[in-house]
């Protein structure tokens, strides 16, 4: 691996971390998190449906 190859994984690894940071004390959450939390409120409001089939 190359020295500027090598320099930027180490930037982007210290970027990661400041941001992780910044979004714990904003309380901002990452898109990838909201987006699962939202799927897994989604399955729980189908499978809490009380019709099973599709109205034709």
């Amino acid at each position: 691996m190359g020295l500027i190859r090598r320099l930027r994984v180490t930037q982007r690894a210290i970027e990661r971390a400041m941001l992780k940071q910044i979004r714990r004390k904003t309380k901002v959450t990452d898109i990838a998190q909201r987006f699962a939390k939202l799927q897994w409120q989604w399955a729980g409001h189908i499978a809490r449906r009380n019709d099973v089939g599709v109205a034709t």
